[in-house]
C-alpha cells in the first residue's frame, strides 16, 4: 500500500478519470483508489457496466470507436470539477482472432490495424478530449505501455504489431507532453509499464515468466502509484517501468 507521505499526496487527486476500466490494471486502479479519503470522485469507462462498491465511483459504458462518445466523456468527468487524473488501461495484445506475430509471415493488415486503434489511436483520442480538461493546479496523465515498446531495448524480435503500436503511443507521449507544457505547465504526461501482470493479457505468454517476475494487478498498481505520485514537471513526456525507472526509446 502507499506510504503516508503519498497518501498526503492524495488530497490533491479529488477528481479521477480511468478508461479501460473493466481490465484487470483498470479495475485495480479504481478500488484501490476510491479507498482515500482525498479522493472525491472517479468516473470509470468501459465497454460494459461495471460494478463498484465504493460510492465515489460513477461507472459509464463508452463505444471507444466513436470519437462524439470519447468527447461526451470528457465533459462529464469535468462538468463539476478539473480533472485530476487520468489513467488510460486501455490495451490489447491478443483476441480470440488476432495473436502476436512469431514470425514475418503472420503480418496482417488486420493485426496492424485493430492493434494499432487500441494501444495508439485510442490514448490519442482520449488525450485529445481530456487534456483540456485537466487542472490546472495538480494533473497527470498516465498511459498504460511497454517495455517491449522500446526500441534499444528490443533483442528478441517479433509481435509486430504490438511492439510497435507501443512504440508509437510512446512517441504520442512524447509529441502531446511537448505542447501540453505551453498549455498547462503543471501537467504530467508519462507511459507506465506495468510489468508483466497476472491477467488475461498475459495469460498465454506466462510460462516463461519467473514467478517474482509475475505481479498480481494489486502488486503492479500499488508500485504504479508510487511511480505516479513521485512524478516531478521533469518527468513529462518519459516511459516509466514499475519500479521507477526510466525506459529508454
Amino acid at each position: 500500500m502507499l506510504g503516508t507521505e503519498i497518501k498526503k499526496m492524495m488530497n490533491n487527486f479529488e477528481n479521477i478519470v480511468v478508461t479501460g476500466a473493466s481490465g484487470a490494471i483498470g479495475k485495480t486502479f479504481i478500488n484501490n483508489l476510491s479507498k482515500y479519503q482525498g479522493v472525491n470522485k472517479i468516473y470509470a469507462f468501459s465497454r460494459t457496466k461495471q460494478t463498484y462498491s465504493s460510492s465515489k465511483v460513477t461507472s459509464q459504458v463508452i463505444n471507444y470507436e466513436k470519437e462524439n462518445e470519447i468527447e461526451d466523456a470528457a465533459k462529464l468527468s469535468s462538468l463539476k470539477a478539473k480533472i485530476n487524473l487520468v489513467l488510460v488501461a486501455n490495451g490489447i495484445l491478443h483476441n480470440d482472432v488476432v495473436y502476436p506475430e512469431k514470425k514475418l509471415e503472420e503480418i496482417s493488415i488486420q493485426k496492424f490495424q485493430e492493434i494499432f486503434y487500441v494501444n495508439t489511436i485510442l490514448p490519442s483520442l482520449i488525450a485529445k478530449h481530456f487534456i483540456p480538461c485537466l487542472s490546472k493546479e495538480t494533473a497527470i496523465m498516465g498511459f498504460m505501455s511497454a517495455r517491449v515498446g522500446s526500441i534499444s531495448d528490443n533483442k528478441l524480435g517479433g509481435w509486430y504489431a504490438y511492439r510497435s503500436s507501443k512504440a508509437a503511443l510512446n512517441m504520442m507521449i512524447k509529441n502531446l507532453s511537448i505542447e501540453v507544457g505551453r498549455r498547462n505547465k503543471k501537467a504530467i504526461l508519462v507511459g507506465l509499464h506495468p510489468g508483466t501482470v497476472d491477467s488475461n493479457l498475459s495469460k498465454p505468454f506466462q510460462n516463461n515468466v519467473p514467478a517474482e517476475k509475475l505481479f498480481s494487478p494489486e502488486t503492479s498498481v500499488d508500485h504504479l502509484l508510487k511511480v505516479l505520485f513521485n512524478l516531478k514537471l521533469e518527468n513529462t513526456g518519459k516511459i516509466y517501468a514499475w519500479d521507477g525507472s526510466e525506459i529508454e526509446p
